[in-house]
């Protein structure tokens, strides 16, 4: 039950009227602190999901058990609903049918399958697309996957950077045909792009990047975006903090002379100490401090 109300916040984002962006979460701590400063979803995506677990470039090495193993860390640690990158679904139709049943159970909102062709091809440089039939049999098979219908289901496609913004459209309707939830664009260079493929597709937009001057939400909001990505730049701050900590100590530094580090009232909070000393008065009898 509980992983149902994740999903249907999700559901009521992608039906509301405005453009939101989500905190991108990779562990139990970052979910945690994403949640307690409030934002509406968590985002896991594959290059954060390969960094945190495996520390490996995003070039299709994560496996869906790892993956799927993370979601479940996320979803035990805090409420807060999460949209996961599930890349290529791992696989063919068949892979994507129990990559939906695996992170369905690892109590995920919402994942996304994309068009993309992984692992990178023999021989091949740059990105390439399966082809839409393909694709569209992955959508279907994703949608059968899911137990539990507030499950999202969301069709990616790369198409607009890769074979035209036409070919990214002919896809997007034919996922959203299929019966998908809502629509994932990535490389949309222009509001030309965006405003020809709102004008072509009916289920909400998910957008994974866009230029400066399609930033605003209002802007998106009316474009029937109702998520946008902003990156991972959490992940990537804190791989700078650990660098800068482990330097200063290598160097000779003091722990008590170090800069940047959390209070131990925020330290207690992203573990819920408080929680925790509660259970034990309750459950062993321990005395509160």
């Amino acid at each position: 039950m509980a992983f149902r109300q994740r999903r249907e916040k999700l559901r009521s984002i992608l039906n509301g009227a405005a453009c939101i962006r989500p905190g991108s979460v990779y562990d139990a701590t970052s979910i945690r602190i994403a949640e307690d400063l409030g934002f509406e979803l968590g985002m896991f995506g594959g290059s954060v999901a390969s960094l945190a677990v495996l520390g490996d470039p995003d070039i299709a090495l994560i496996t869906l058990t790892e993956l799927a193993e993370q979601m479940r860390r996320m979803s035990r640690a805090a409420a807060l609903p999460v949209l996961v990158d599930a890349d290529h679904g791992y696989g063919n139709a068949l892979n994507v049918r129990r990559t939906v049943q695996e992170l369905e159970a690892a109590g995920a909102a919402g994942l996304t399958i994309e068009d993309t062709l992984l692992p990178q091809a023999f021989g091949q440089s740059g990105m390439q697309l399966i082809p839409m039939e393909e694709g569209v049999g992955k959508m279907k098979a994703a949608i059968d996957g899911r137990s539990d219908p507030s499950l999202v289901v969301i069709g990616r496609t790369g198409a607009a950077s890769v074979t035209g913004l036409d070919d990214a459209i002919v896809r997007a309707k034919a996922y959203e045909a299929a019966g998908v939830d809502a629509l994932f664009f990535t490389g949309i260079q222009n509001r030309g792009e965006l405003e020809a493929i709102s004008a072509a597709t009916a289920l909400p937009i998910v957008l994974g990047g866009a230029p400066e001057d399609m930033a605003a939400p209002d802007y998106l909001a009316g474009r029937r975006v109702r998520v946008a990505l902003q990156g991972h730049a959490p992940f990537a701050a804190a791989t700078q903090a650990v660098f800068e900590t482990l330097k200063a100590l290598r160097e000779g530094a003091s722990p008590k002379s170090l800069k940047g580090l959390p209070s131990s009232e925020l330290t207690g909070r992203a573990m819920r100490e408080a929680d925790a000393k509660a259970r034990s008065s309750e459950f062993l009898g321990l005395k509160k401090p």
